[in-house]
């Protein structure tokens, strides 16, 4: 936050835009504050393929966590798989860290399990449809 005056609040956002709130919106809505804490969970969904080894994508997932070196072990990683999806197996991933680290994690995390996702042949699906011609 970067003032409080009589009728507005002023916020500086991590991109550094100005946000001009009215004190009265404030007063009867709510307000998220992603700074505050020092610590962050940094939550992901990694679909895989239905024929793919769950085990085996779970640790992907869980190497390339660790090589990132900022990843919390306390709590521990959490991977799961979180849904059985229309064209995929979800795997509900979430890890801690430290807020200044939240960005780097969450790019680092994305292009690297799709990176060894592609080297160890596990696929990620994408939505397809199948057309059937029938001849009468």
């Amino acid at each position: 936050m970067d003032e409080v005056q009589i009728f507005i609040t002023i916020l500086r956002t991590p991109d550094n835009k100005i946000i001009y709130i009215p004190n009265e919106g404030l007063s009867t809505n709510s307000l998220i504050n992603y700074s505050r804490e020092a610590t962050r969970r940094v939550d992901f969904t990694f679909g895989i393929g239905y024929g793919d080894d769950i085990d085996k994508a779970k640790a992907i997932i869980r190497q390339v966590a660790d090589l990132h070196g900022k990843v919390h072990n306390d709590p521990e990683p959490f991977i799961v798989v979180g849904e059985l999806a229309d064209s995929s197996v979800n795997l509900t991933t979430r890890l801690w860290a430290n807020a200044e680290d939240y960005w780097s994690i969450f790019f680092y995390m994305n292009e690297n399990v799709k990176k060894e996702f592609d080297k160890q042949g596990v696929s990620i699906p994408f939505p397809q449809t199948d057309i059937h011609l029938i001849k009468e």
